[in-house]
């Protein structure tokens, strides 16, 4: 067990065994516990590739989003306590099944056991798939463990941060964040294969009736990158989910905001990334989250 100031909630708490009831802000405990472990196909290109990702869910986060579509683990509490032991040996079986990486999703909340789980290096890249609501201080102790990173950007306005994901200066602390991210991996880097082997992919989600802040995000985008430095990754597939009541989260994009949005960023002059087609706004693109072989 450990004091745990790992994210920028500073809870300043004791985690102890999953058996306790779960204090601070992720309601987790000391060890990782996941809710999915599997090959996954539906990241962006050079993620996934031809194989697929090799894919690690840890239950809970740190953000808790009002619209998430993984809630059944972010806030549910689904998943099985594993060791760091297990967990390298999660690692080694997804990538004998052909894994172009390691991909640790929202594992914030586990720095310690994930720093430990990769004490010796994989033979693929390692890619840390999170909110971007992280500390400079805690990304520094992944330097040179991590050679992906595949942040959110989800918010340019804190006002919006605030309200939907209980995130105070989550701009200035995600964007701080991404630049300490691109310092350690440098320019993307992909390879004959259209596999990615190291760098930054910033993600977006556009959410309905915010348009303007997903310009700002854009824009940020484009002042701070050069073309050849990170990949912007620019996804539609918001999809309400039944938890929550806020009225302005209550529908998919419609065409003219998703056009709108299309137009933005062609005119913004960033050519590196992707750009999700509308028709992606779909649960079948929301993993099962049912444990599984590794976890049963």
């Amino acid at each position: 067990m450990y004091i745990c100031n790992d994210c920028p909630r500073k809870c300043n708490i004791e985690r102890k065994a999953l058996t306790c009831k779960g204090e601070g802000f992720c309601r987790m405990g000391e060890n990782p516990v996941i809710a999915r472990a599997d090959l996954h196909m539906w990241e962006e290109p050079p993620i996934s590739g031809t194989n697929g990702s090799g894919t690690v869910f840890f239950s809970g986060c740190n953000l808790q989003c009002k619209f998430c579509q993984n809630e059944k683990i972010s806030r549910g509490k689904f998943g099985k306590e594993i060791t760091v032991k297990e967990l390298k040996e999660i690692y080694i079986d997804l990538i004998s099944k052909g894994a172009h990486n390691i991909n640790l999703v929202t594992g914030t909340h586990f720095l310690k056991a994930i720093c430990e789980s990769l004490e010796e290096p994989l033979p693929v890249p390692v890619v840390y798939n999170c909110g971007g609501y992280e500390k400079i201080e805690s990304l520094k102790l992944l330097e040179g463990k991590i050679n992906i990173y595949l942040p959110d950007l989800k918010y340019a306005d804190n006002t919006i941060a605030k309200r939907y994901s209980n995130a105070n200066n989550y701009f200035e602390i995600a964007t701080n964040a991404i630049k300490e991210m691109y310092r350690q991996t440098g320019n993307y880097v992909i390879d004959e294969n259209g596999i990615m082997k190291s760098g930054v992919i910033i993600r977006h989600l556009i959410l309905p009736r915010q348009i303007e802040n997903t310009k700002r995000v854009i824009d940020w985008v484009k002042e701070n990158f050069k073309d050849g430095e990170v990949l912007f990754s620019l996804m539609s597939q918001f999809t309400p989910v039944k938890s929550c009541n806020i009225d302005s989260l209550n529908r998919r994009l419609t065409q003219e905001e998703y056009d709108e949005i299309e137009d933005y960023l062609f005119n913004s002059g960033i050519e590196d990334g992707f750009m999700q087609e509308l028709s992606s706004a779909s649960e079948e693109y929301v993993p099962p989250f049912e444990l599984g072989d590794y976890i049963e």
